[in-house]
């Protein structure tokens, strides 16, 4: 079983930054598929961002040039940090890990862009 912790939500001004990251209890996250996802009410979740064991990353349109999707296999972490931060970008954000056909999730972290 992979635990997957999410920090680094808050509320942050339009225009503004934040960093999230997504830290797993296991040694061997290197190898896994690791997406940023995020939900608002009454919309389907969305992938913001995915990168793949090799580092090759692909990002929503709605996001790219805004977003970046990293990850420290040292530390076991995948960040995403966001730049630019639009009103819209109001949501949970999820982590999930993918190796072969099993996922793992993270309990989430709310991110509140306002004025």
């Amino acid at each position: 079983q992979v635990q997957l912790v999410e920090s680094g939500g808050g509320l942050v001004q339009p225009g503004g930054s934040l960093r999230l990251s997504c830290a797993a209890s296991t040694s061997t996250f290197s190898r896994y598929t690791v997406g940023w996802y995020r939900h608002t009410p009454g919309k389907q979740r969305e992938l913001v961002a995915s990168i793949v064991s090799g580092g090759g990353t692909s990002y929503a349109d709605s996001v790219k040039g805004r977003f970046t999707i990293s990850r420290d296999n040292a530390k076991n972490t995948v960040d995403l940090q966001m730049n630019s931060l639009k009103p819209e970008d109001t949501a949970v954000y999820f982590c999930q890990a993918q190796f072969t056909i099993r996922t793992w999730w993270g309990q989430g972290t709310q991110v509140t862009v306002s004025a």
